[in-house]
């Protein structure tokens, strides 16, 4: 494996606490992802779910009579999440298991009717890494079989940055390295929210590359930034450096959404995989949430 993730699996392993709540507060997120679950899952089946956290959508599809074998990368969260389930009377449904994304040697069933990949690849810095995700996944599945993964969209962190942290606008260094490569510089400093911030039109052929099928790429936070009042009370250089930094990415196609999360829906092919059959794509805007509001 490519980069060294223990410094994600100990922020995670802290913060189970905000972890088991993120949800709460990012409904809209919440219920739109559960509208595309039940438009593409399969009403029965077994689901691997990799970068399961805390256990809330494993919690849900267990009690939907799916089951599940849920993998997270911190240890906290898979006991939390092994709790939950036990106090739910569902262990029968349910195995957990603590592992890294890009090598799940220890999931040695093949065959699930969907992968639910929901979290790892916007903490994978490097594409490399991403891709060996998404072979791993793509290996488990059924031919038919159906992945959802997530992402952190580079250019709809701004909102939540203008709102939240608005003096993020003055290190540049930081700025440049997230709109250029969407990841922090190589010398921020490890500890925080760690992760790769991508662009709309990246998705899709991310997984193309692997031999998915996309059937849908989704804003799943749609029409939700940051309000006008932020805006409003800046002043001085941020005012001016913001409204420099929005005019602009105010023509580039993915901030029309606006969403800070996006969500990737695609088919591992029948057979062979030949040719690879892209169907209509919603590149809605993109979702980030920074380091500095550690958000997942």
């Amino acid at each position: 494996m490519g980069d060294d993730v223990s410094d994600i699996a100990a922020f995670y392993d802290r913060e189970t606490e905000r972890e088991q709540c993120r949800l709460d507060r990012h409904q809209l997120e919440h219920e739109l992802t559960w509208r595309y679950l039940d438009q593409y899952l399969p009403a029965q089946g077994s689901i691997l779910e990799i970068g399961a956290a805390t256990g809330r959508y494993t919690l849900e599809l267990a009690k939907r009579g799916y089951r599940v074998t849920a993998v997270d990368l911190s240890t906290a969260n898979v006991e939390i999440g092994r709790k939950a389930i036990a106090a739910a009377g569902l262990e029968k449904q349910v195995r957990f298991i603590a592992a890294d994304g890009r090598d799940l040697h220890d999931v040695t069933e093949r065959g699930f009717e969907a992968v639910l990949l929901m979290g790892p690849l916007y903490h994978l810095i490097d594409e490399s890494d991403r891709k060996a995700a998404l072979r791993e996944a793509l290996d488990r599945l059924r031919p038919g079989g159906i992945l959802f993964s997530a992402f952190i969209s580079r250019f709809g962190i701004l909102g939540d940055l203008l709102k939240n942290v608005p003096g993020w606008i003055e290190e540049r260094a930081d700025v440049q390295s997230v709109l250029e490569k969407g990841r922090d510089p190589e010398e921020y400093p490890r500890g925080g929210f760690r992760g790769y911030f991508a662009q709309a039109s990246e998705i899709a052929p991310l997984h193309e590359a692997v031999g998915f099928e996309t059937l849908k790429v989704a804003a799943v936070e749609p029409a939700i930034s940051a309000d006008d009042e932020s805006y409003n009370r800046l002043e001085g250089q941020q005012r001016r450096l913001w409204l420099d930094l929005l005019y602009a990415i105010s023509a580039e196609s993915s901030i029309v959404g606006a969403s800070r999360h996006l969500l990737y829906v695609g088919r591992k092919p029948q057979g062979e995989p030949g040719r690879q059959a892209r169907s209509d794509c919603l590149h809605r805007g993109s979702s980030w949430t920074h380091p500095i509001n550690q958000t997942r």
